[in-house]
């Protein structure tokens, strides 16, 4: 199935392009349902289920292509997302997060920490929070790393922790990679949806990190890749989180059209009612024109950086406006699914799972209420001389 590396790291690469990917998660969608329910229960992916994204190269969908990944483009990153988490929620939360994570070590941290991380037979797993910063001291050739993280999605898997930390000395967030051992891990994922994810809390204590195994959260000027990793380390995530909630979204509306069609021509169907079906129309409409609105955004920025251009700040309001849309459009149509599949929805299945985990993913800060009153800030001209840091719009 796979075929020698180009560079000699990373996964052995297989041989395709973005079409070749998404027939591979196409193929992968029975063995990821047979496990969905399974995983729920472990607290994390089943290993068959990593075995099978390390051999289709998952793992390195936005790692630079010279590091043995496949650099997606931004818009084919959300359609391989959608692909993988239409078929589990939890699933497709995984992978973006660790790929996503793994892609930032690649494209921004120094050659030696480079040569050490991609130097196995297989592309590293990188897991871990941005948010909450630790505290970074200055330690010699780096530094010490100390903090609390929560929501730490894959870690489990993960051989290596990606971790927001604040330097001391200067008040810089920096992004410090530290080996998973050092980490100790907290079993508290007691939550309604995800639970796949394994999103647990972690800390660490006076860990040092070498210099090269750190960034600064701001950059957006990459060591290796092209222009992707040009849009920095927000729009990169966000990108993620809106994949994932397009798939969600789609996933969720197949159900109920297939529930609906099974019934249709019992007696008391709900297939021939005039409410149900504006309801439908409605929310199909809904969640269409969120996916029109995410791909006209990253499509312009795909342009935009292709041409060499940093992004402006209405760019980086419409990419976070875009996936705040989304996720509630999810959860829009999510409801309305739950409302129309009767006791179906009400047991173990696949429309609950999906219900459960769409309304945990609503809860995410960067689709948080704070972030669509900073784009509403922003769009409506009230916050002039303003630029996003992180996602927050403060003064220049």
């Amino acid at each position: 199935m796979t075929g020698e590396s180009l560079t000699g790291v990373g996964d052995a690469r297989v041989e395709g392009d973005v079409k070749t990917l998404l027939e591979r998660a196409d193929a992968m969608r029975p063995l990821i349902e047979s496990h969905a329910a399974e995983q729920e229960t472990l607290g994390r992916l089943h290993d068959e289920v990593i075995e099978a994204f390390h051999e289709a190269g998952f793992f390195g969908i936005s790692t630079p292509r010279e590091l043995g990944g496949f650099e997606l483009t931004p818009c084919e990153s959300l359609e391989l997302l959608a692909r993988v988490s239409y078929a589990d929620a939890s699933t497709g939360w995984v992978l973006f997060a660790t790929s996503g994570c793994t892609g930032l070590a690649g494209a921004f941290l120094g050659d030696d920490a480079v040569a050490e991380l991609f130097a196995g037979d297989r592309l590293p797993i990188i897991a871990g929070q941005g948010t909450r910063p630790g505290t970074a001291v200055t330690e010699g050739d780096g530094y010490s790393l100390s903090g609390d993280w929560s929501f730490g999605s894959g870690i489990k898997h993960a051989g290596w922790t990606h971790n927001g930390g604040i330097v001391k000395e200067t008040g810089e967030m920096k992004i410090l990679v530290a080996p998973r051992p050092e980490a100790e891990l907290t079993e508290n994922w007691d939550v309604m949806g995800l639970r796949a994810t394994g999103s647990i809390d972690y800390s660490m204590r006076d860990v040092h990190v070498p210099a090269s195994f750190t960034q600064s959260a701001t950059t957006v000027e990459p060591l290796r890749g092209g222009a992707y990793y040009t849009i920095g380390l927000v729009p990169l995530a966000s990108l993620g989180h809106t994949g994932w909630a397009l798939g969600v979204g789609r996933r969720l509306l197949d159900e109920l059209q297939a529930l609906v069609a099974e019934k249709t021509g019992r007696p008391g169907s709900v297939a021939e009612s005039d409410a149900f079906q504006s309801a439908y129309a409605d929310a199909e409409a809904r969640l269409r024109a969120a996916q029109a609105l995410v791909y006209e955004v990253w499509g312009r920025i795909e342009e935009k950086t292709t041409r060499g251009e940093a992004l402006d700040v209405r760019d980086n309001t419409l990419l976070r406006l875009a996936l705040v849309n989304t996720t509630w459009s999810t959860q829009a149509v999510a409801e309305f699914v739950y409302q129309w599949s009767g006791t179906t929805g009400l047991r173990s299945g696949i429309v609950q799972r999906f219900f459960r985990d769409t309304h945990a993913g609503t809860q995410h800060i960067t689709s948080g209420p704070m972030v669509r009153a900073a784009c509403g800030r922003e769009l409506v001209g009230a916050a002039p001389n303003h630029e996003w840091q992180f996602l927050a719009l403060r003064e220049k």
